[in-house]
């Protein structure tokens, strides 16, 4: 099958910031991960456009609180509206900044749509309730209530796995809740954040709202340092590494940040399970988005009894995780972002071997694409599952962040629990089985911020509460539990005259 070259045009030269744009001081060909072509060119920019864009957000921060609901709900159905239209063009760029499988990012838009719309319906919610002062005798024939206000400037920094939904995920409650934020993409993969951005300050502009109100600050650790460290920075949202989440907390403090950082998700798979279930999860879960997912599967414990029966299914069915091109539906795992992620997977890989993990199953299914002569092997990572790795080996206890899948056996739910939470993360984990005693004993036992029973833990409901324990994180993503995040309680006490 033979898949034409991508080619964008240039998507802008100025950057997103203030209400017509300021140039950039320098710009960055972003590239195809599959070949390595130029699909476009990116404006970059610097501390001080950074700090200006945090002086213009602040600026539009009365304008943006004094927005009614019924025009908050009204912007955020229009911007939906607008991405609905042009959701296949986002799908197109995604595929070609990403790298993802085009079935991952058809996937990223679907969910982006609902999140806007939940987001619009969570604006007439955002309510206060009555506190009964006459509780103390200070208090006797007071009225008390609070009401939600806005934080202030939002500062949401996203990753590169899903650039256009983690973007929205900090952008839809920022303007629901009436907080400005100015938003700073991954370097790898700024286009489709920009795009949506340049999509939504539109909206801002026909709905009388200032465009200033979204901004976006591509750029390197300069422009992360100045936005965080800035003091009108009332919220800092951040999606990425544990690592880089640590600094952002400590230089934010003591204003709120809102992490989430990733995790070495756990899967168990109890004596009574539905094993083909198990193993579909591990298909399904284990290598969707070429395994760049905070929450795919990383670490399956089974049960002693479903051991054999579980690795030799698994193996049997992993021709069916095709690698190739990300723009053919068939293929499920295309190359990893760049090369200094697939050097760190192999690496990982390599020292578990030597450690004395050995592979269990690894596709050779190979779809469209590879034989192209410009496709880049450098930087795929073919799916593979291994067994024996070390538990102090990377692949076990750190975030792979790759299409790699690790087994592991237990005698006991118990253990398998406990294995589980051997971690410094807890974002997600899953169990499988019938026993609804086990169920709740992970439920219950597991120390992450959700658990799965009999589905991939890689699932998320866009309008659920979402966020991790641990070095996974703090505080919960989701458009009512990021309305929370991004807004404060006024409490007013009435003494009638």
């Amino acid at each position: 099958m033979t898949i034409a070259k991508p080619s964008l045009e240039l998507l802008g030269h100025n950057l997103p910031i203030g209400e017509s744009g300021v140039a950039a001081s320098a710009h960055a060909d972003i590239r195809f991960p599959f070949d390595g072509s130029i699909i476009g060119t990116a404006p970059v920019g610097d501390a001080a456009s950074a700090a200006l864009a945090m002086t213009e957000a602040a600026a539009v921060l009365p304008a943006m609180a004094a927005a009614g609901t019924g025009k908050r709900r009204a912007l955020l159905m229009g911007i939906h509206e607008k991405l609905s239209a042009r959701s296949e063009e986002f799908v197109r760029l995604l595929v070609l900044e990403t790298g993802k499988p085009r079935v991952d990012c058809a996937v990223e838009m679907a969910r982006t749509l609902t999140t806007w719309t939940a987001a619009a319906e969570e604006v007439s919610r955002t309510t206060g309730e009555t506190v009964p002062l006459d509780l103390q005798p200070l208090g006797e024939g007071m009225l008390g209530y609070y009401t939600r206000r806005p934080a202030g400037v939002v500062v949401g920094i996203a990753g590169f796995n899903y650039p256009v939904l983690l973007a929205t995920h900090k952008i839809a409650p920022a303007l629901a809740a009436g907080c400005p934020i100015v938003v700073k993409p991954s370097p790898d993969t700024p286009l489709a954040t920009l795009l949506l951005v340049e999509l939504i300050r539109d909206v801002l502009t026909a709905h009388d709202l200032p465009r200033a109100a979204v901004q976006m600050v591509n750029g390197g650790v300069e422009v992360g340092e100045t936005l965080v460290g800035d003091s009108r920075a009332a919220v800092v949202s951040f999606t990425g590494s544990a690592a880089v989440g640590h600094q952002i907390a400590r230089a934010a403090a003591p204003r709120k940040a809102v992490l989430e950082l990733g995790s070495n998700t756990g899967l168990i798979v109890d004596n009574d399970a539905d094993v083909d279930a198990a193993v579909d999860a591990v298909i399904r879960g284990g290598f969707y988005a070429n395994g760049q997912a905070c929450i795919s599967v990383q670490r399956v414990v089974l049960l002693a009894g479903i051991t054999e029966e579980f690795t030799n299914k698994l193996a049997k069915r992993m021709p069916e995780v095709v690698v190739g091109d990300p723009r053919d539906m068939a293929t499920r795992v295309a190359p990893v972002i760049n090369l200094a992620s697939a050097a760190r997977i192999t690496s990982w890989v390599a020292q578990a071997l030597t450690e004395g993990a050995r592979i269990v199953a690894q596709t050779a299914a190979v779809g469209s694409g590879l034989d192209d002569p410009g496709a880049d092997p450098e930087s795929l990572i073919y799916p593979t599952v291994l067994t024996n790795v070390p538990h102090t080996s990377p692949l076990w206890c750190q975030e792979i962040f790759g299409p790699v899948v690790v087994l592991e056996t237990v005698n006991s739910m118990a253990e398998a629990i406990e294995l589980v939470n051997e971690s410094r993360y807890g974002l997600q984990a899953s169990v499988y089985t019938r026993s609804l005693k086990s169920a709740f004993e992970a439920i219950n036992g597991l120390d992450v911020g959700g658990v799965v029973v009999n589905e991939i833990p890689g699932f998320r409901s866009d309008i659920m509460p979402y966020g991790g324990v641990k070095d996974s994180g703090v505080g919960r993503e989701g458009p009512r539990w990021a309305i929370e995040e991004f807004t404060t309680t006024r409490m007013a006490m009435i003494r009638p005259a």
